[in-house]
């Protein structure tokens, strides 16, 4: 029974997470602001909605601290799994066809789950303020000055480009008022559902004895980034591939940030020196996959001789390595 309550939870996620990306795009061109931004910000927090929810049941209601830094740094590792997902379902290798704008948010987002990696590895010897760890306001400041340099560059990098055709408009038949109520009714669902997520996750962890940590990491983080895989692939599909690579990168970002905010929920002191080893796993690795499509940005091959290519091919590689290792150390 479990397990049906978890899938319906999946797809209720699905469901309203694609109509939330959908309409949140709609508010996005309605404003006026570039389709990348779009993909680093407005796209990102709305996909990572489950998280942000997720994270706020397991720490202020249920007081599930390995399931809140399982989701967040999971779901970091699935997003960019995602990229793979991307490279697979086109002829060309996905980093022959980005622009080198994401190099800086692979680098910000770098930096950030390193600083969330110094406060798994100092545990109950960090610094804290108050019930807080001291990385918790790091992340939240560097966040934001992230997303100002994020948005700066991105201006300039606009500005660069004379050849840049306008975008068009595509929902000129939607309303503002429209989109904007769709955007909330199919919030409500998505938050709904990930508020349900933390105590099904602990009840999957008592009946099938894989522990917490696991849980968190491997099906509610998938559950949770169900919103990202649907805009990415789309965003594939239709073209606009910048904009479903700045989605996943971003959406790691906000996660981060969420990382953050679930340590000012969590009242029994520090969140990262109440949750298990096996985290650190998932920091390490999310860091190689950052790598590894850096090397894949920088090197831009033409080819793949395989259905991904060598970078985005060598992510799933990381990403299979940390789930069974992350496995191993379960308590």
């Amino acid at each position: 029974m479990t397990w049906l309550l978890f899938l319906l939870a999946a797809l209720v996620i699905v469901a309203a997470g694609t109509r939330l990306a959908r309409y949140g795009d709609v508010i996005g061109e309605k404003s006026g602001l570039g389709r990348s931004w779009i993909g680093v910000v407005l796209l990102a927090a709305t996909t990572s909605l489950p998280e942000l929810f997720t994270g706020f049941g397991a720490t202020a209601l249920s007081s599930l601290p390995d399931i809140a830094a399982g989701d967040v740094l999971g779901s970091c590792m699935f997003n960019l799994l995602i990229l793979s997902m991307m490279d697979a379902i086109q002829p060309e290798p996905l980093s022959a066809r980005a622009h080198q704008g994401h190099v800086l948010s692979i680098a910000l987002g770098t930096l950030l789950i390193g600083i969330a990696g110094l406060g798994l590895a100092g545990g109950a010897s960090m610094p804290r303020l108050g019930w807080v760890g001291v990385t918790t306001p790091a992340l939240v400041l560097l966040y934001f000055l992230s997303m100002r340099a994020i948005f700066t560059h991105e201006r300039q990098r606009r500005a660069r480009e004379t050849a840049e055709v306008a975008e068009h408009l595509e929902y000129e038949d939607i309303p503002t008022r429209v989109a904007v109520t769709h955007y909330t009714v199919a919030a409500v669902f998505v938050v709904g559902a990930a508020l349900w997520l933390p105590e099904l996750g602990a009840r999957l962890a008592r009946e099938t004895g894989l522990g917490e940590a696991f849980v968190g990491s491997l099906f509610i983080a998938i559950t949770t980034s169900l919103p990202e895989i649907v805009v990415s692939l789309t965003a594939v599909r239709i073209g606009a591939l910048d904009l479903g690579i700045a989605n996943v990168l971003g959406s790691n970002l906000f996660n981060v940030l969420i990382l953050a905010l679930d340590d000012v929920f969590y009242r029994e002191g520090p969140l990262l020196a109440a949750v298990g080893e096996g985290h650190v796993v998932s920091v390490l690795a999310v860091v190689m996959m950052y790598a590894l499509f850096l090397a894949g940005l920088t090197y831009k091959a033409l080819t793949k001789r395989f259905v991904v290519a060598w970078d985005t091919g060598a992510i799933v590689a990381v990403y299979a390595a940390a789930v069974a290792l992350v496995y191993l150390l379960r308590g």
